[in-house]
């Protein structure tokens, strides 16, 4: 039986977990639970769920969680510092990292130092930070597996694969729901329109930064510190049909893929079980209705997101910090109508102008780079 600690519950990929969770209840038991806001889908996890502890981090909430949950045995916490006290708990065995964007960092690192696994669904953290955390990883001897599709493929196809070289990695991408549209078409784009991803349910945050190919950038910053790779062993693929979820090439020029229906559960699953395949009813691939498999090459002009983080992919230091953090400011401003969605790169390009680089930065220097982002980017769309 594995404890698992699901920061980020309320979420896709947590509520997701609960569901793999569910489904293999002499597997897997739920020790703590964390929600940013939601707190009526927190309560009503924790009453199915029976966890040890509960954050809600917003501190309005707290008094009707801890009312809704008077009856139980469950533990109680709020505020942004509970996240990492909660953490610290020796009571869990892996933490689902699930909170959405640099949140996620400080969390992860006291898991990290408490000698707990990571399944990693929070790309940021590594985008961020990704130094610092892959280091206190390997001080502490912790195993980060990732969740994310892609990753969780590359991961997949490295199995047994210690002793041979990687030649370069391919991260496949959708393309969103924009994939061949030209910036006369995305100047007048929409929440909404964004929002309907043509192959993957997510949240809001994910959604927008694949429409964007923000994601895709994020994720082979990811990718970089995940498997120790130089920068321009990446390649991003645009594969529509999100069958393919990547690949890695080797020395010798064969190249291994993970395919499957485009389902989270499956790599959340994986990440939980591992090193184990857990038997499942989630829906297969048929080769028999198989149609086509197709690539290209993503589109840089337009989709400027991707060419800015191939440039902080390069760069290194702090500046794919700041991609994020205005990355993080221009999303929220573009779901709530305020800003554009072209506008959005304009911003984070901005930003990643304006705040100084530093090459090699401390931990501190991450936390005053993100919130010097943050600030700018927020004054350029002035909220």
């Amino acid at each position: 039986m594995k404890r698992i600690a699901i920061f980020g519950s309320t979420g896709s990929i947590g509520t997701q977990a609960l569901d793999v969770i569910r489904s293999n209840p002499s597997l897997f038991e739920v020790e703590i639970l964390t929600a940013h806001t939601n707190d009526e889908l927190l309560v009503q996890q924790a009453k199915e769920f029976k966890p040890n502890a509960v954050v809600i981090v917003d501190e309005k909430k707290y008094q009707k969680v801890k009312d809704a949950l008077a009856s139980t045995d469950v533990k109680v916490f709020t505020g942004e510092q509970s996240l990492e006290e909660v953490a610290a708990f020796d009571t869990y065995d892996m933490m689902l990292a699930a909170i959405v964007g640099f949140a996620g960092l400080q969390p992860t690192l006291r898991a990290i130092e408490n000698k707990k696994a990571i399944a990693l669904a929070n790309k940021e953290t590594l985008v961020v930070a990704g130094d610092i955390v892959m280091q206190k990883a390997v001080e502490n001897r912790v195993p980060i597996i990732p969740v994310d599709s892609e990753h969780s493929a590359i991961f997949q196809c490295l199995v047994g694969e210690s002793r041979n070289k990687i030649e370069k990695v391919i991260l496949t991408a959708s393309g969103g729901p924009f994939r061949g549209k030209k910036p006369n078409f995305l100047l007048n784009v929409k929440r909404d329109h964004a929002l309907q991803h043509p192959n993957w349910a997510m949240g809001a945050k994910i959604t927008i930064d694949s429409a964007t190919l923000m994601n895709k950038g994020l994720e082979m910053i990811e990718a970089k510190w995940l498997f120790n790779l130089a920068p321009s062993q990446i390649q991003v693929a645009v594969h529509p049909q999100s069958i393919i979820h990547s690949m890695v090439q080797f020395e010798d020029g064969s190249i291994k893929a993970q395919m499957g229906l485009p389902d989270m559960k499956l790599p959340i699953q994986y990440a939980m079980a591992f090193p184990q395949r857990v038997p499942n009813d989630f829906p297969r691939y048929d080769f028999k209705k198989v149609g086509t498999l197709s690539f290209e090459e993503p589109d840089l002009k337009t989709f400027r997101n991707l060419a800015l983080s191939t440039d902080a992919l390069f760069k290194g230091g702090n500046l794919p910090c700041v991609l994020n953090a205005a990355n993080e400011i221009a999303v929220w401003a573009f779901l709530r109508n305020r800003v554009g969605f072209l506008d959005m790169t304009d911003v984070i390009e901005k930003t990643m102008n304006y705040v100084p680089f530093i090459e090699h930065p401390t931990i501190e220097e991450y936390l005053e780079s993100d919130g010097e982002a943050r600030n700018y980017a927020a004054s350029l769309i002035k909220l």
